[in-house]
């Protein structure tokens, strides 16, 4: 039974990002999987990495709790909009205070390369937009995909990670917000 974590870093409970982390939620519920959520908005963290990576800060219990979700999981799933071409300010707080050295992956000592901590886990990433997927791709070179995908996930040791895009989400209508929600419901289903 595959064991699945999403996370939700939309920070308004009023988004439709929750919709979709629901739908997502109750297709795995359906094929067997074991779920489990984080909702970023709802844990209570300073966000700000403060010192770098030159002395730790303790970890909130939010945070410890978290990582031990992440740990447990075999498949990640990301769903957050996208905001300046980005990640909303909290997400990558989120990302800045639990992927670090010694957890996430290990710096080699005197060299360029590192260890890959997570690997073994896959992820997929739903995102909303209010563009074209093919503007954002094309256009602007997918910041948020980058980071989360390449410089984070791929580089902890995640693979394959899968990237869905839902938009454009304004004006969109309650017809394709039902379509978008049924097509979330079966990567949920698949275990995608």
């Amino acid at each position: 039974m595959k064991k699945i974590l999403i996370i939700n870093g939309h920070p308004n409970a009023e988004s439709f990002n929750f919709g979709i982390a629901e739908s997502y939620q109750k297709g795995a519920v359906a094929s067997g999987a074991t779920v489990e959520t984080i909702t970023i908005a709802n844990l209570n963290f300073n966000p700000n990495l403060k010192f770098g990576y030159q002395k730790r800060t303790d970890l909130e219990p939010d945070l410890l709790e978290s990582w031990e979700k992440i740990k447990r999981a075999d498949h990640l799933v990301w769903i957050h909009p996208v905001w300046w071409g980005g990640l909303p300010s909290l997400t990558k707080g989120f990302i800045d205070r639990l992927f670090l050295p010694g957890m996430a992956f290990q710096y080699r000592e005197n060299s360029v390369w590192w260890d890959k901590l997570l690997k073994g886990k896959t992820a997929h990433i739903i995102t909303t937009l209010d563009q074209p997927s093919w503007y954002y791709k094309l256009f602007f070179g997918r910041p948020s995909v980058n980071q989360l995908k390449k410089s984070t996930l791929e580089f902890c040791g995640v693979k394959p990670v899968k990237v869905s895009y839902i938009g454009i989400i304004k004006g969109s209508n309650e017809e394709q917000r039902k379509k978008w929600l049924e097509k979330v419901y079966n990567f949920g289903v698949r275990n995608k």
